[in-house]
Formats: C-alpha cells, sequence, structure tokens
C-alpha cells in the first residue's frame, strides 16, 4: 500500500470531524398505528441508538411517556382531536395536563403540546382555540408557560392561495378559525405547527410539478418569486405559510414543520427510491441550518412521518411512511444529528 493512501485518508477523516455541518436534528413522529410494531420501550431505544433527540407523539400515551424518561429526548405531545371538546372545560384541562404531563415533568423533556392535530375547522374547529386557552393556563399555574409551549397543527388545506409563496394566504372562509389562533401563538411566544408535504402537493399536481423539484433533486433554481430562487418544493411550500402567518397578523412567527414524509409503496409515485431520496435530502437541508428564500439563516426545526410503516392506516398510502420496518431495521440509513468537532450536535 502507498505510504499516501493513509495519510490521505487521514486528512479526509480530519476534515469530515471539523465540518459544521449541522445546528439541528431532526425529529420523528412516531405512530402507533399497527399490530407488528415493537414494545414502547424498545422504540423509545431504537431512537436512542440512532441518534434522534426530538420525538412526536399524537396522543400522551403513558407507557411511552414512562420509556422516555430520563432520556433527554425532546417531546411534542398531542392533545387527540377527540379530547378537544372536554379540554374546553377549564377544569378538565387542568387534569389533563396533570396526568399526561406535569406527572412526568420534569424526567420527560417536553417542549409543545399540540391541542388538536389537523382539525378541520367546520368540524370541531370551535373548540381548538378555547381548548388551548385553558391548557395554556394550567401551564401558567404550574409555572411551566415558558418551558413548555402551546400549539396546535394544521394541515395545506387551510391554505388558499400557495403561489407564488411571497403570496400565501389562508382561506379566506377560515379566517374566523386560524387569525385568533395566530394571534393567541405570537401573544404566548409559542409557534405555529404545519404539516407539511410536497408528495400531496406533487401527485396533485405532476403536471406543473416535476418530480425533481419535489425530492430535492433539482440542479437548478425551479420557481423565482422575485429575487428569491427555490431549487425545491419544500421551501417553497414553507415560506407559503409564513407568508399566510404574516398576512394573518403573526408577523415572524416561528413555524415548525410537525410531518413531512414520502411513502414508499401503495400510490403514484411511491417507491422505495423515491422515498429515500426525499427523507434522506431533507434531513440534510434542515442540517444545514441555512432557512428558506423569505427567513434565511433560520434554522428549520421539523419532524420526519414516520418512525414505522403502521399497518391499520387507512387508505392504503398511509401505511408505508416508515423510516424503520416493524422488525427496527431501518429502510434506508439517515444522519438524524450531524456532527461538529467530533461531538453529535445538541
Amino acid at each position: 500500500m502507498s505510504p499516501m493512501i493513509p495519510l490521505y485518508l487521514l486528512l479526509a477523516l480530519f476534515a469530515t470531524i471539523l465540518a459544521p455541518t449541522s445546528g439541528e436534528p431532526v425529529g420523528v413522529c412516531y405512530g402507533m398505528m399497527g399490530n407488528n410494531l415493537p414494545s414502547k420501550p424498545d422504540t423509545i431505544a431504537l431512537f436512542r441508538q440512532n441518534n434522534i433527540r426530538r420525538v412526536r407523539l399524537y396522543d400522551p400515551n403513558q407507557e411511552a411517556l414512562n420509556a422516555l424518561k430520563n432520556t433527554g429526548i425532546e417531546v411534542l405531545v398531542g392533545v387527540p382531536n377527540s379530547d378537544l371538546r372536554s379540554l374546553t372545560n377549564p377544569s378538565s384541562a387542568r387534569a389533563w395536563l396533570q396526568n399526561n404531563v406535569l406527572n412526568h415533568y420534569p424526567a420527560v423533556n417536553f417542549k409543545y403540546i399540540a391541542v388538536g392535530n389537523e382539525v378541520v375547522p367546520s368540524n370541531g374547529g370551535g373548540d381548538v382555540l378555547p381548548a388551548m386557552r385553558n391548557v395554556y393556563d394550567a401551564l401558567r399555574g404550574a409555572n411551566l408557560q415558558d418551558r413548555i409551549k402551546v400549539s396546535t397543527a394544521v394541515d395545506m388545506t387551510l391554505i388558499g392561495n400557495s403561489f407564488p409563496p411571497s403570496a400565501g394566504e389562508f382561506r379566506g372562509d377560515i379566517r374566523w378559525y386560524i387569525d385568533p389562533i395566530i394571534g393567541f401563538l405570537t401573544s404566548t411566544n409559542s409557534v405555529l405547527l404545519a404539516n407539511i408535504y410536497p408528495y400531496f402537493s406533487y401527485i396533485g399536481n405532476p403536471r406543473d410539478i416535476s418530480l425533481s423539484y419535489a425530492l430535492f433533486t433539482s440542479p437548478n433554481v425551479i420557481v423565482w418569486d422575485g429575487s428569491r430562487g427555490y431549487q425545491n418544493l419544500f421551501d417553497a411550500l414553507l415560506d407559503v405559510v409564513y407568508s399566510a402567518v404574516e398576512r394573518s397578523g403573526g408577523g415572524s412567527l416561528p413555524v415548525v414543520v410537525s410531518e413531512s414524509g414520502w411513502p414508499s409503496n401503495g400510490g403514484n409515485a411511491a417507491s422505495f427510491d423515491n422515498a429515500r431520496a426525499y427523507y434522506t435530502n431533507l434531513a440534510a437541508r434542515v442540517r444545514e441550518n441555512r432557512g428558506t428564500p423569505k427567513r434565511p439563516g433560520r434554522g428549520v426545526e421539523m419532524y420526519l412521518f414516520a418512525m414505522f410503516d403502521e399497518n391499520q392506516k387507512n387508505p392504503e398510502i398511509e401505511k408505508n411512511f416508515g423510516l424503520f420496518f416493524p422488525n427496527k431495521q431501518p429502510k434506508f440509513p439517515i444522519a438524524f444529528a450531524g456532527v461538529r468537532e467530533g461531538t453529535a450536535v445538541e
């Protein structure tokens, strides 16, 4: 072997160790709608083995919360939509918080409470903000309102105008619902949780949206919005939400991407290769911490959907968003946290 080869490898390794590759670890949504999934303790162990430092739980599953104790993993815990009506009662909200958060805190590292997920404004929308207020008031009673933030998760069906990104705006018929929520989030220094799926945008309009634009593989800017150039659809959709929030009076309210993913089977453009490209490129893009064209330099906090394929979900395509198979084997390698100066980035 040439004596230059070991030196070359050593220099390459050194450069890799020192490279400032990341600031934002990538979170993962932990759905449980499968009859063949690992136990809750085994799943949380899998999170730790893969350096996944943020988890989204859709409900306060007690076994999962117990497994999360003393792990340091940041937790976004959800109030199921079916519980929203009861939490419009302040005493019920206090009891919910006590049973599902305070009884586990601080051993569980709670970061957000999502009061509802993708609530349809015409079907229970009137319960969301009162429930959010009551949960916030209960947190304030425990002096945790600055440590744990209350929000709700919305999807892109609430957007009325999405092109160009700077013209993003919520639908006029739901402004009664979203504008007061935006006002509440702003007043409490919270964040808006948004589920953003380039996959569904692509399959809904494949004529005008290229697959490479949706998968982060376009070599060039595809969309110009004034002086802002967009090379991928994810950035464009996130900037649509930023613009819509501004038009609803939210100013620079932060947006956390609470779900994003690509199915590996079960529908149009749903393939293993496409899913691998989307997840690996999205995770790398988040770790770069460069922000979006509208908000450059501001890291994007986000949660990949989802930890496992879930065989009890419907329709068929919803079963195939997993990063891991139920046997705990990864579908493809993903770096969930970058490395800086030889240590994992917190």
